[in-house]
């Protein structure tokens, strides 16, 4: 005959059993009914002034790339019923094929590719860009026409595109892109001159154009003629123009330089990028709120002016 205790604790296990089943199934359920994951399809707005994100859910199998590659492609060039946005791989835009390979789209597009304005073109690669890299097997997107790398109004190859070459700030209006051409400034194969480059970038106009610069010399060139400068793990605490200066404030990962080049090449990388702007003379350089600090074998002595003496072919 069982004692009073070893019923109490048969109930006792019993009700803990029931509970520990209720909660798996309850977990269960949660999990068949999760939620699709998040995907935006990007589009040119009506003005051609900027573009827009449209929620849309990928149909494919995710792990048949091609599949999921075929159906954006179709939905790139599908316009909105009511004309509410101008889908980019239409009109003029015929793409002839595709290829992929380590984490990079090569779209490749036949050359009436070419006579797009210069705007929408611009507006049609962010699109295109942005929709694309979203993906987790890519994370490049290369253009071409007719098989040859497609290059800027000034000859110079375009190169991979990443999500961060077209700039949005999170919890702003996409519509509010703006384009701009940046004459940005990276460092020859020897590392001890500057060469410059030119970019055209589709960026939130909530970013200010010396940010903007920083961060584009950060995210390296996308040409072959050129190196980068400065750590790609550099984050800008703060940035901000008084009086014709441009104060940038860099966390720690600034003072680690992974490339072959010189403390001034890197240096005026940023200075001489930052100095075509107008409004600004001189940059002067912090790290973690501090002006006094040794970069490389460099002592930061600044605000630094423009230094055009670095640049290749200047003497």
């Amino acid at each position: 005959m069982r004692s009073g205790n070893e019923i109490k604790n048969r109930i006792i296990s019993f009700a803990m059993a029931l509970t520990m089943i209720s909660l798996m199934l309850t977990g269960c359920q949660k999990k068949e009914t999760a939620a699709p994951d998040s995907f935006k399809i990007f589009y040119v707005n009506n003005s051609e002034t900027g573009i827009m994100a449209v929620d849309y859910e990928i149909k494919s199998d995710k792990s048949d790339i091609d599949a999921v590659i075929a159906e954006l492609i179709e939905q790139l060039g599908t316009m909105s019923e009511r004309r509410q946005y101008e889908a980019p791989l239409t009109g003029e835009v015929n793409l002839i094929g595709y290829t992929i390979a380590d984490k990079l789209l090569t779209l490749n597009f036949d050359t009436r590719y070419l006579d797009i304005g210069r705007t929408v073109e611009v507006l049609d690669r962010a699109a295109i860009v942005r929709t694309f890299t979203q993906l987790d097997d890519i994370e490049y997107v290369s253009f071409q026409v007719e098989g040859v790398p497609l290059t800027d109004h000034y000859g110079n190859i375009i190169g991979n595109m990443s999500a961060d070459t077209f700039i949005f700030n999170v919890g702003n209006e996409i519509n509010t892109y703006e384009k701009v051409e940046l004459k940005l400034y990276f460092a020859n194969e020897a590392g001890d001159k500057l060469i410059p480059v030119y970019r055209s970038v589709v960026y939130n106009s909530n970013i200010s154009m010396e940010r903007l610069a920083v961060e584009q010399i950060i995210s390296g060139p996308n040409t072959d003629i050129c190196f980068p400068t400065i750590s790609k793990d550099s984050k800008i605490n703060s940035i901000n123009v008084k009086d014709g200066v441009c104060y940038i404030d860099f966390d720690s990962a600034f003072l680690n330089e992974p490339y072959n080049v010189t403390a001034e090449v890197a240096l005026y990388s940023l200075v001489n990028t930052i100095a075509e702007f107008s409004d600004v003379n001189k940059v002067a350089f912090s790290v973690n709120g501090s002006s006094t600090f040794t970069f490389m074998d460099f002592s930061i002595s600044g605000p630094y002016e423009r230094n055009l003496d670095i640049i290749e072919g200047s003497n």
